[in-house]
């Protein structure tokens, strides 16, 4: 095996073809410099260089082995860049998991700052993955950066919040509560409804049955659909109402939508941008460094 010491001081005696020169070259003895060639010769079994008293000229061994060896301490440069920028946070990749419209925003948000700070580092994008899906993984290291949502921040999980977010009602905008500045869940009583297929891991569809309920009557859907995007442009063509969040009401609006607080005792949904305590990865503290600046805690 050649080592690079030795594919270093190869290249310096077949650009000088003189072995005093390219031991000054090199910061070393003649003698030395002369043993490492006799090594790599030996260990190749050929005569890289055709010596005499006069002159050193390359063998033809010697000449086919020219372009490799400039090949072999290009490679060895970028081996050693690439580690030092990998440890340094310049390179790496991010697992990153997030759900909803407005998790989307936030997401795009980060990952088009990082691209621009730190070009090096790839993200790989997930964007179905609900709060308890994306702490598990984060746990198990098949995530390394979630959007999620929690009410007791998980042992071994940190996380800052980037969004609050307040339920209101999606409605047509020509509707006759469009411009109320809220309304209450039973004026909802008649209408039908628009809602996110059932998800273990997604509450806005089951929070939406329990605020009807609790308004006594229960909601009339008429029409289940796969994303937020949907339930927009449905509401948009006058099919019906949805409850949602503010926030995803305001990054997914539709023109003819309008979006109107409801008038109940809620609590805030908060959403954390969340990761391991202890990660130990450079390029994700780099991503975190940058998010604090692009998506700032919220109160």
């Amino acid at each position: 095996m050649m080592e690079i010491q030795q594919v270093r001081a190869f290249l310096v005696v077949a650009e000088e073809l003189h072995f005093g020169r390219a031991a000054q070259r090199l910061g070393v003895f003649q003698p030395p410099l002369s043993r490492t060639i006799r090594a790599l010769e030996d260990d190749l079994g050929v005569s890289l260089f055709q010596r005499t008293t006069r002159n050193v000229r390359l063998s033809p061994a010697g000449e086919a082995l020219v372009e490799p060896a400039q090949k072999m301490l290009e490679y060895q440069g970028l081996a050693v860049d690439s580690v030092q920028r990998a440890a340094t946070g310049e390179t790496g990749r991010i697992g990153f998991g997030f759900a909803r419209s407005s998790s989307r925003t936030l997401a795009a948000r980060l990952i088009a700052a990082s691209r621009r700070q730190s070009p090096g580092i790839v993200f790989s994008l997930e964007s179905d993955v609900f709060a308890e899906e994306g702490l598990d993984r984060l746990v198990d290291g098949t995530l390394d950066l979630a959007l999620v949502r929690w009410d007791t921040r998980p042992p071994g999980i940190m996380g800052r919040p980037v969004m609050i977010e307040r339920l209101c009602a999606a409605l047509p905008a020509g509707h006759r509560l469009a411009g109320h500045s809220s309304i209450r869940v039973e004026e909802l009583a008649d209408e039908d409804f628009i809602t996110l297929p059932a998800h273990p891991n997604s509450t806005l569809r089951e929070s939406t049955m329990k605020l009807c309920r609790d308004a006594g009557f229960t909601p009339r859907r008429v029409q289940v659909a796969p994303d937020t995007q949907t339930i927009g442009a449905l509401v948009a063509a006058g099919l019906g109402v949805s409850i949602t969040f503010d926030s995803v009401s305001a990054n997914t609006r539709e023109l003819g939508t309008a979006a109107v607080p409801l008038d109940i005792p809620q609590d805030p949904s908060t959403l954390y941008l969340a990761h391991l305590s202890d990660h130990g990865k450079p390029s994700l503290e780099a991503v975190l460094a940058l998010a604090e600046e692009v998506l700032p805690t919220v109160e």
